[in-house]
């Protein structure tokens, strides 16, 4: 039986997150799809990073996220206004990823968070 058969539902799409500190900063890495389905758990997670950050800087690397909803878009400008409560900005690194920095660019919401290119680029302060 495959997900387009009649009666049954697809199945949500997949995210994995994963969360380390690497040189003093708190890096939370996405890979998957970020849809109205995912992005609470990326919202979670974030906003677990940023509470265990403490005074350390907080990365999300975007680079391997495949598709980005607007519940998604969402989720990023919310952990932002989390971040700068903390006056410590996230830093989003979105590289070249189209999936991820069209809808970004659409909405432009690239004037609102902090996008990097890289992870070394966004540790740089």
């Amino acid at each position: 039986m495959t997900d387009d058969q009649p009666g049954r539902e697809p199945r949500p799409a997949k995210l994995d997150i994963t969360q380390r500190v690497v040189d003093g900063a708190t890096l939370v890495v996405a890979t998957g799809e970020v849809d109205m389905d995912t992005a609470p758990v990326l919202s979670a997670a974030v906003t677990s990073a940023l509470g265990q950050a403490a005074d350390r800087l907080c990365i999300l690397d975007l680079t391997a996220v495949t598709f980005l909803s607007s519940p998604g878009l969402t989720a990023l400008v919310n952990a932002t206004l989390q971040a700068n409560a903390r006056q410590e900005p996230l830093r989003i690194v979105v590289d070249s990823n189209r999936p991820v920095i069209r809808p970004i660019e659409i909405t432009g919401l690239d004037s609102v968070l902090a996008l990097f290119h890289s992870v070394d680029e966004a540790m740089r302060r």
